[in-house]
């Protein structure tokens, strides 16, 4: 009896671990492929380390990338890490004219400092 309760607790070690670390890393793994094979030309995007750029061009399973004006790069499509959504500035300003004055009574007091060229003391 003690030996089936152990094989029923490494299956559902085996069950838990899938579902809690398998199962999500695939799921990501199929969206950033997916993403990766999205790719159009005109599309701004960030790679794996960092670097903002432009896709220029498509090439099978390299990218041309303009990161300056007039600077392209050729990567693999791996290297790309996400898509930039472009932010709407009408709707950014929206969100800015919308907020509240919480209390317009608060004073800022601002002590006057010394020259900042001034030996200090």
């Amino acid at each position: 009896m003690g030996d089936y309760s152990s094989l029923i607790m490494i299956a559902l070690m085996v069950v838990v671990f899938y579902f809690l670390l398998i199962r999500p890393q695939r799921k990501r793994q199929q969206e950033q492929s997916q993403m990766q094979n999205s790719l159009t030309s005109g599309t701004r995007i960030m790679t794996t380390t960092g670097l903002f750029a432009t896709v220029v061009a498509i090439d099978a399973d390299d990218v041309i990338l303009e990161i300056a004006p007039g600077v392209e790069t050729r990567w693999v499509k791996a290297a790309i890490g996400r898509v930039l959504t472009p932010v709407d500035d009408v709707a950014h300003e929206e969100d800015v004219k919308s907020v509240d004055v919480v209390d317009d009574n608060v004073v800022d007091t601002v002590k006057p400092h010394d020259d900042q060229d001034s030996p200090k003391k």
